[in-house]
């Protein structure tokens, strides 16, 4: 076989490849937490002092996190790397990062009210939403969002912490659950999970 043969040959072979290859391709992965009844409806008030509901996010995927603002060590830094997380990928892709909103709910909705609330959320992102609500309101939403929330006897000073769960979810546009983002890992790896699954 002449070296043009050879060549003429090789580029066949690497074009035959390549569309085999392309014919495999496995299957667009399924979120992990696909399917999973998380979520639900909800009416709370902002940090403004706004009736909002589950309506006003739309169209938007969601980062959802329960919290408090008293909280003395893992709701601040938990939150931080969440908001360090999102403006990553506002960096990365300026469009999907305008499509996700930071919600930032309250377990402690005696202390948390729109004030203190607004207070806290800017301190870490522009556009996080504070929510709280009356305690019946939060415990609903608590149990929708399968949320454990559970304040410790007042300590002298009358202060209390609040025990509570702390994942943070990834919503889709239309409110279904997608993901657990690692709250606990570096602002990279919240983004980077954010990425692989806000499709």
């Amino acid at each position: 076989m002449n070296q043009g043969n050879l060549l003429a040959t090789t580029r066949s072979l690497r074009l035959a490849l390549g569309v085999a290859l392309a014919g495999c391709a496995p299957p667009a992965e399924n979120p992990p937490l696909a399917g999973a009844a998380i979520g639900g409806p909800f009416s709370l008030t902002d940090q403004h002092g706004r009736k909002v509901s589950d309506r006003d996010f739309a169209g938007r995927f969601r980062i959802v996190y329960f919290g408090y603002t008293y909280c003395p060590d893992v709701c601040p830094v938990d939150v931080q790397t969440l908001a360090a997380g999102l403006k990553r990928v506002e960096q990365r892709n300026p469009a999907l990062g305008a499509r996700i909103v930071p919600i930032f709910i309250s377990v402690d909705p005696a202390r948390d009210t729109p004030p203190v609330l607004k207070q806290f959320v800017s301190a870490f992102h522009p556009r996080m939403v504070g929510l709280t609500g009356t305690p019946a309101a939060i415990a609903k939403v608590q149990a929708a969002f399968a949320i454990f929330a559970k304040a410790q006897p007042p300590a002298a000073d009358g202060g209390y912490i609040v025990d509570h769960s702390r994942q943070a979810y990834l919503f889709s546009p239309d409110g279904k659950p997608l993901a657990l983002l690692p709250q606990d890992g570096t602002p990279d790896q919240v983004a980077d999970e954010i990425v692989r699954w806000a499709r």
